[in-house]
């Protein structure tokens, strides 16, 4: 049950825990450049009063000057310091801000005493500074230092400035809570999904741990299944066999029922080891055209059993970078597949195709489909529809394929052609059908 939005506590709510601290300081940066913008623009103006009037306040330029300074110099201390990036030391630089800009405000304030001057303005910006980085009494305690310069710089000035000074500090309060309030609801939400986030890694790990302790139990009880079977058959001839007297020809054909089991169970075994053990692959320059010549050749005999021939499609002078060994073993299981699914009499086909950084080798024969029920589960372990299959020969082709950093693939399954892609990087990296 997802939890819902608790009301923050204002005690709580602190700069330690509103936002990572990297946000945090790109967000006081971003202040700090307003505000040493903002000041920048009233000596601007400043100054294109003086130069339109014969009257001059020079400690207004110096004071916005010395202003502009210790802004900028506030600025570059936090851009160039990683350092001023833990909780306390942004803490710091707001505060630091709040009182350069309060410092600004009573300076301009008394040098332009008796007139109508508008520099509480300044204290907009730390306000809204606050409401995004502090927590909700120091925000208070910014705004009512705001509202108190607001009243400073009007002193003296006659009632109609009182009223318009009262409406700016309630610009400021509201300004300020409001900005707080939000600002706090969006930080809550926050840490809200970063908690879901979190719940979810951590269920996605524990659904992870479970499939593959699933998977170790499918895999289990495949091996016990495929080894029972032989082991009870060599147990049966084996028992049988000692009740008959020697040299009786029921004796001698239990024995050999044995031997074929044994033989059986020991290519089930090595075929799991090579499945569960892929060794690394050691990837060098090789001819593609010879490797597949070398499968052709190796597969030739069986081929000729079936009276048909495996065809080679590639380029002489094609060069690949791949362990040899290992994508012979891949490819000479995809061919026996072919060679036992495919139409009678057809050829299969070895082809080399290079382009877009993939070197693809294709064993098409011209059976199938496929049934979709077994698409589904081939290169699934021990899955096989052979009777006398280990349902290992396109799970090891497919992990030899991922252990140069590439894949297998059925690429094509339609009437009359079935074609499966192994695809191999062009440069180094890192079935039968069933």
């Amino acid at each position: 049950m997802t939890a819902q939005p608790s009301i923050p506590d204002p005690k709580s709510a602190s700069i330690r825990g509103a936002l990572p601290s990297d946000s945090l300081r790109r967000q006081i940066l971003v202040f700090a450049a307003l505000n040493l913008g903002l000041i920048a623009v009233y000596a601007v103006i400043k100054l294109g009063f003086a130069l339109s009037s014969e009257t001059t306040n020079l400690g207004v330029f110096l004071t916005l000057g010395a202003g502009f300074t210790a802004q900028a110099l506030l600025l570059l201390a936090l851009a160039l310091q990683p350092r001023l990036s833990t909780p306390r030391s942004l803490t710091a630089i707001v505060w630091a801000s709040v009182m350069l800009n309060s410092g600004l405000v009573t300076a301009l304030s008394m040098l332009t005493r008796g007139q109508d001057n508008q520099y509480y303005i300044l204290m907009v910006l730390p306000v809204l500074e606050a409401a995004f980085t502090l927590d909700l009494y120091s925000t208070i305690s910014i705004i009512l230092i705001a509202n108190f310069f607001t009243f400073f710089s009007i002193y003296t000035l006659d009632a109609d400035e009182y009223i318009e000074a009262g409406a700016s500090s309630l610009i400021h309060t509201l300004m300020g809570v409001i900005v707080w309030l939000l600002v706090n609801n969006l930080r809550q939400r926050e840490r809200q999904l970063r908690g879901n986030l979190k719940e979810l890694e951590e269920t996605r790990e524990r659904l992870l741990a479970e499939e593959k302790l699933a998977a170790v139990g499918r895999l289990s009880g495949a091996i016990a299944h495929e080894i029972r079977n032989p082991v009870a058959m060599i147990c049966s001839s084996l028992a049988t066999a000692a009740r008959l007297n020697p040299g009786h020809e029921e004796r001698d054909q239990m024995f050999s029922i044995a031997a074929s089991e044994a033989a059986r169970l020991e290519r089930l075994t090595s075929d799991f080891l090579a499945y569960a053990r892929p060794r690394v692959a050691q990837s060098g320059p090789a001819n593609v055209a010879d490797t597949l010549g070398y499968v052709a050749a190796v597969a030739a005999a069986y081929a000729a059993d079936r009276g048909v021939t495996v065809v080679v499609n590639a380029e002489a002078a094609l060069e690949g970078c791949f362990d040899s060994g290992q994508i012979q073993q891949a490819l000479l299981n995809l061919v026996l597949n072919a060679l036992e699914a495919g139409a009678p009499g057809a050829p299969v086909l070895l082809t080399a195709r290079n382009g877009g950084g993939l070197l693809r080798l294709e064993v098409s024969d011209r059976g199938g489909p496929i049934a979709p029920a077994t698409t589904a589960r081939i290169f699934e372990p021990f899955f096989t529809t052979k009777s006398s299959g280990t349902g290992l020969g396109l799970a090891i082709a497919r992990n030899i394929a991922r252990a140069h950093g590439g894949d297998l693939r059925l690429a094509c399954n339609e009437p009359g052609q079935v074609t499966f892609a192994l695809e191999l990087p062009q440069t180094a990296n890192g079935t039968s059908r069933r």
